[in-house]
């Protein structure tokens, strides 16, 4: 079951969203006219440990607004998922899918005003038995 949200705890999504990390050097901006879509956990080895809810964008409705050169790529076992961090503070921000590489999942807790422990209900994807690990 999906979950797509136009708002989080009475606070709005904005069509143009700006998102941070924990100290401010890398800020991106989201295109999400139609809210949060595809509202999830996963319990894969990365998720589980990093414990972010993500939501989804197409990889043309992000941009990096400052500090690329403050991101820091992470990849593990089929080595197509593309995990961002700060490599100041340490905060996930976003990662090309595995499941859908035409798509960002972005940390729900870096955008403006948004508290993700507030969103009730949020499914856990089976990112431990992934299809592309099966051979």
């Amino acid at each position: 079951m999906a979950i797509n949200l136009k708002e989080v705890d009475g606070v709005p999504i904005k069509a143009r969203h700006r998102a941070t990390c924990h100290c401010g050097a890398v800020e991106i901006e989201l295109s999400l006219p139609d809210g949060l879509i595809d509202v999830r956990r996963c319990d894969c080895s990365m998720c589980r440990r990093r414990g972010a809810v993500a939501a989804s964008v197409t990889l043309s409705d992000i941009t990096i607004v400052k500090g690329s050169e403050m991101l820091k790529l992470y990849q593990f076992n089929t080595r197509t998922a593309k995990h961002y961090f700060c490599s100041n503070c340490g905060i996930y921000t976003h990662h090309q899918r595995r499941s859908k590489p035409d798509q960002y999942g972005f940390n729900v807790a870096c955008l403006e005003g948004i508290n993700p422990l507030s969103i009730e209900g949020i499914p856990t994807n089976d990112g431990v038995n992934h299809p592309a690990d099966r051979g």
